[in-house]
């Protein structure tokens, strides 16, 4: 399994239109294409996609999980987040649906029959998993809405969302509550120091060296990193090495001890606790793991 993810690290802001007289986007993937691109990215619209097959890893804000035999997941606006195409196998059937989150909130205040609905997005922010038969059957009901008039899925669409809200099948993608939110795509300065980390995250990076990039003060760009992405440049540069260090997991063809030397880590003690803080798993339980669901 072969990830060469490109532009990883810099979430862009995607835009996203709504179908012509509707207010939801609709598409379904019936197979992959094979020059797709995956990318980091994060949009203001809430989102639901369905993979009624394959495997593969989850990328979401801060948080990394595997999937087999499909997948089923609802992230609030503006969490960053891989498309399937990173790193994803088996037979492709990809369903995506967005819309606005306003679209809920604002009818919730005269329509109190969708509050259940609005405290769903509201759990949403850190990004929902669904399971079991609510998978299942929210998998049947938008496979459905593909030949609905927009009146017709706008309607199907509530249904499923209350649906969603009622169901005990999920857990929680970002437990903390930690995300990874942009809050300028245009800032100039955190694109480049974004820049910097992806072109020097095999070695040390201090923040004498960062704050220089930033054209700030140490103190200063410890206040405005943190603002910015919610968490410290030390953490941020650790779970992005450990995202590298899954990738060449992924290739299968170095060891684990290799692999923490080639992403930045000196220490092995300290990757191994960096990756199970992101991971939840050891290295190697995480590699023992991932080829399991290959064979």
């Amino acid at each position: 399994m072969d990830i060469k993810p490109k532009n990883h690290l810099i979430p862009r802001l995607e835009k996203v239109q709504p179908d012509f007289g509707s207010s939801l986007r609709y598409e379904r993937f019936t197979e992959r294409n094979p020059d797709a691109k995956a990318y980091w990215h994060y949009h203001p619209e809430v989102e639901l996609v369905f993979t009624k097959n394959g495997f593969g890893n989850r990328y979401v804000g801060n948080h990394i999980s595997k999937f087999e035999n499909g997948d089923l997941i609802l992230l609030g606006p503006n969490i960053p987040h891989f498309g399937y195409e990173f790193g994803f196998q088996g037979v492709n059937e990809e369903i995506v649906v967005q819309f606005k989150k306003d679209l809920i909130k604002s009818s919730a205040e005269f329509i109190p029959e969708l509050q259940s609905i609005k405290e769903l997005i509201d759990r949403a922010k850190s990004g929902l998993s669904f399971y079991g038969e609510t998978k299942e059957i929210v998998g049947v009901q938008l496979m459905k809405m593909e030949i609905k008039s927009p009146f017709k899925r706008l309607l199907r669409m509530f249904k499923i969302l209350e649906f969603l809200a009622k169901s005990k099948e999920y857990e929680v993608l970002n437990s903390s509550g930690v995300t990874l939110i942009i809050q300028n795509q245009d800032d100039d300065r955190i694109n480049k120091v974004y820049q910097y980390v992806k072109d020097h995250y095999e070695s040390e990076i201090s923040l004498d060296q960062i704050s220089q990039v930033a054209l700030m003060t140490v103190p200063s760009f410890c206040r405005y990193f943190k603002k910015y992405t919610t968490k410290t440049f030390t953490q941020f540069v650790n779970e992005f090495r450990v995202r590298q260090a899954i990738r060449l997991i992924g290739r299968g063809n170095k060891s684990i001890t290799e692999i923490a030397g080639e992403v930045g880590f000196n220490n092995f003690s300290h990757f191994s606790k960096q990756f199970k803080r992101v991971t939840g798993e050891s290295p190697s339980k995480y590699k023992k793991s991932m080829y399991q669901i290959i064979s």
